[in-house]
């Protein structure tokens, strides 16, 4: 495939205004909406480890060759170009590719960015990559993730020898204390203005709450359920099923399991880590909430432990469908309860 053929022609003006998209087509094509793109960048967290990572590791990239997947609007693939990149083939099947050029040719990058849209499975380059980036990360790590796309390439272009950045990725788990915010997503469906509306507290229940949790909630220690090594993990591995024990500790009420992750960049002589937990800086992943049936009562001390199942969903693999098996056993109290949840 010829670089001419996959920089393509520059945008027209009304393609970059996005003048030619329906809300139908932005639907399906959500990534395209440049609103996405900014909530990402401007999360200074995410954006400014990748920048850490690369441009602190120029040694990694200079005249080297680099695949960005799922590029957006092709960030990544600057900094790297920055870095000294021979060259970066920026794929991304989303139509803010279109942006993704303009920005290069604007940027004085024309020819040491190579922007493509397609799907990374139909994508075909002229070489082999030194380097794939990506920021591939979604809610609870694995929601609407882009993980599964990056192994792909990883087997399909990445040299023997080649590096992954980020290159590790764990999810967490602990236990806090939300009575109000339970009451007000879940009990408020057992009386809406006089009437019973409890079948939506079914469908409430089920649904973890993506949101911002104070990390003065958490009641627990907390324990790692996956810890995925990017340059060797499979696509198989993203269905898994953990254990975990935790330890309360302080005497309160709890209300919900939560999660996030952390990733590392770890190739180069200045490994960059970044965490999305609650008792770190906001991202815009924020934590996830899973609500429990029935409060515990757990005392400093306690010990609090079950099973998490995760599997991508069967009708829509993007969506997760997640299983949390609580264990709770003290003079007080005893629970022995499995919670079933789609991520969506």
């Amino acid at each position: 495939v010829s670089r001419d053929r996959m920089a393509d022609t520059v945008p027209t003006k009304e393609q970059l205004l996005q003048l030619d998209k329906t809300s139908s087509e932005y639907y399906w094509n959500s990534y395209a909406h440049f609103g996405i793109h900014e909530e990402m960048l401007k999360d200074r967290v995410r954006t400014l480890a990748y920048q850490r990572a690369i441009l602190e590791n120029k040694h990694l990239f200079e005249g080297k060759a680099v695949l960005d997947v799922g590029c957006g609007t092709g960030i990544l693939s600057l900094f790297a170009s920055q870095a000294g990149a021979r060259v970066v083939y920026a794929v991304d099947s989303s139509d803010i590719i279109l942006q993704a050029k303009q920005i290069v040719v604007d940027n004085g990058f024309t020819g040491k960015v190579i922007p493509i849209q397609g799907k990374m499975e139909d994508v075909v380059l002229p070489e082999k990559v030194d380097i794939i980036i990506s920021e591939w990360m979604g809610y609870f790590l694995l929601y609407e993730s882009m993980l599964p796309t990056v192994l792909l390439a990883r087997d399909l272009w990445l040299k023997e020898d080649g590096i992954l950045l980020p290159d590790q990725a764990n999810i967490y788990v602990s236990f806090i204390e939300d009575a109000e915010y339970k009451d007000e997503k879940i009990k408020y469906w057992d009386n809406v203005y006089g009437f019973d509306f409890k079948c939506i507290k079914e469908i409430a229940s089920r649904e973890p709450l993506v949101d911002i949790v104070d990390a003065q909630a958490i009641v627990t220690s907390h324990h790692k359920v996956l810890s995925l090594n990017l340059k060797t993990c499979t696509k198989e591995d993203l269905t898994f099923k953990s254990t975990f024990e935790v330890v309360g500790k302080r005497n309160d009420f709890v209300h919900a399991l939560i999660s996030w992750f952390d990733i590392t960049f770890g190739a180069g002589e200045k490994p960059v880590y970044f965490s999305t937990g609650p008792m770190c800086k906001y991202t815009h992943w924020k934590q996830v909430v899973f609500y429990l049936k029935d409060a515990l009562t757990v005392s400093e001390g306690d010990k609090i432990s079950g099973w998490i199942d995760v599997a991508p969903n069967k009708k829509n693999e993007r969506d997760l469908d997640i299983s949390i098996h609580v264990d709770f056993d003290t003079k007080y109290q005893k629970i022995n309860e499995t919670h079933d949840y789609v991520l969506r």
